[in-house]
């Protein structure tokens, strides 16, 4: 019988814990890493202008001195801010105080006299109060030394809306101009300019106005880069009651119809979104403010945490250069030691780069495909198709490969009649996008001579133009 060493004992009746190697947990993000992710977009954002409009409702909430803060921060990083605000709690508050009726009819109040008394003096008191919060600069409060200057006024001309549906609106109006010189110049002078759901006629009479309708007409006419919705609630939710994040105009319109029990003030901002962006805005915001940050959020990381309607391509899929060696590198990496995908070094990336797509969001490449023709047999291989982590299983693969058959289909007297693909693990994915399994003696005899055996890839073909 063997005897044990003496600390055996002991360290069986209390076994000591490995501790994880660090490279075995990702680390924590940090102020400084959090920091550096948010720079690009504090340069972006800089000098640009946005409108900002909230409800009436979020006035009320304990959350808003909070997003004052927010938004005296974004002041001072630059950002050309216009504030559009709500009021319709307070103005119903109101005229319960005054026993005074107001009906609202198709979203919109029909503001009789007695309502428009109670609809100036709930619209003053909060254009006062909200001057106050932002005026804020006390020692120990993250306002502290702000030296923020907000401008307010009759910037807003207005028209009556008039009888529509039988239905007399009486002091209910509609945009009519912005006075967008006597904003820009305010702007311009590192301003804060708050406008309230108000405006005035050349002829002296003032109207009560939808804050989405002057947030939206502002937008416009103002050409800001960027407007912003503010309002409590799930926000846009599709059918799995997960958000959704990005529509174009048409996608957000096709939402709005098919949407069931869909949020009241939801569906104005949406309505307003699409407005806006098919009037030229670039791109409208929706947000939920339960969300703590969610301001910052949605303008400083890359993904934000509110639903974006844009008319333009937010993922832009281009050429690859020498200046996306690093991106490129840091996507395929991951995949290469996995042997998922052949290893390519530095140099042969940087000498077979005009054979890369590249995807882009905001800065980051997130996807990544090589191209690589053999005219003469007429066929081109699929390489290197990668998409960054946080991006799979969205769809982005499939939309890189539709890229290369548009591009291919674009080309008068095209001499590539077949795309094929050698595959380790993703055999069942290229199958579902049309690609037939094949054999190493389909492909090109140059391709064949460099076929790695201890890998023992899967060939798939799949046919661009049928042959005669």
């Amino acid at each position: 019988m063997t005897t044990p060493p003496k600390d055996s004992a002991a360290k069986k009746a209390a076994p000591k814990k490995r501790r994880r190697s660090p490279a075995a947990q990702p680390p924590a993000p940090t102020f400084a890493s959090q920091f550096r992710g948010a720079a690009p977009y504090i340069n972006a954002h800089r000098g640009r202008t946005v409108v900002i409009t909230f409800s009436g409702e979020l006035m009320e909430s304990p959350r808003f001195l909070e997003l004052i803060q927010d938004i005296t921060l974004l002041n001072s990083l630059g950002i050309r801010l216009v504030l559009v605000h709500g009021a319709r709690p307070q103005i119903e508050e109101r005229l319960e105080e005054f026993d005074a009726k107001s009906e609202i009819v198709n979203g919109l109040r029909v503001t009789n006299e007695d309502a428009l008394l109670c609809v100036k003096e709930s619209v003053g008191t909060i254009r006062i109060n909200l001057e106050g919060l932002l005026s804020t600069g006390l020692p120990n409060s993250p306002m502290a030394g702000a030296d923020i200057r907000v401008a307010s006024g009759n910037f807003v001309t207005a028209r009556p809306l008039g009888v529509r549906d039988g239905i007399d609106y009486q002091h209910t109006g509609e945009v009519r101009r912005i006075n967008t010189e006597a904003i820009e110049k305010l702007l311009d002078s590192g301003f804060i300019v708050l406008l309230s759901p108000l405006g005035t006629s050349p002829t002296g009479e003032v109207f009560n106005l939808s804050s989405e309708d002057v947030a939206t007409t502002a937008a416009i006419q103002l050409k800001a880069d960027k407007m912003l919705a503010l309002g409590e609630g799930s926000g846009l939710l599709d059918p799995r009651k997960k958000l959704i994040r990005e529509l174009t105009p048409d996608e957000a319109e096709q939402a709005l119809q098919s949407a069931k029990n869909l949020p009241e003030q939801t569906s104005r901002h949406l309505i307003s979104a699409i407005h806006a962006c098919r009037q030229g805005v670039p791109r409208a915001h929706i947000l939920n403010t339960e969300e703590p940050g969610a301001l910052l959020q949605e303008l400083f990381t890359r993904d934000g945490v509110g639903t974006m309607i844009t008319a333009q391509r937010y993922d832009e899929i281009r050429q690859a250069t020498i200046e996306d060696i690093g991106g490129i590198i840091e996507l395929i990496e991951p995949l290469e030691k996995d042997g998922i995908l052949v290893p390519r070094s530095r140099e042969l990336l940087e000498i077979q780069i005009d054979h890369y797509i590249v995807m882009e969001r905001d800065g980051t490449i997130i996807g990544v495909v090589a191209l690589f023709p053999y005219e003469t047999q007429k066929v081109a291989e699929i390489a290197s198709l990668a998409i960054h982590p946080e991006y799979q299983n969205r769809g982005r693969g499939k939309v890189l490969l539709q890229y290369i058959d548009h591009r291919f289909n674009r080309i008068k007297n095209n001499p590539i009649e077949q795309l094929f693909v050698l595959s380790t693990r993703t055999a069942h994915w290229f199958q579902e996008l049309g690609y037939e399994p094949a054999k190493l003696a389909d492909l090109p005899v140059e391709r064949q001579s460099l076929y790695n055996y201890k890998r023992n890839s899967k060939v798939f073909i799949r046919t661009l133009i049928e042959k005669n």
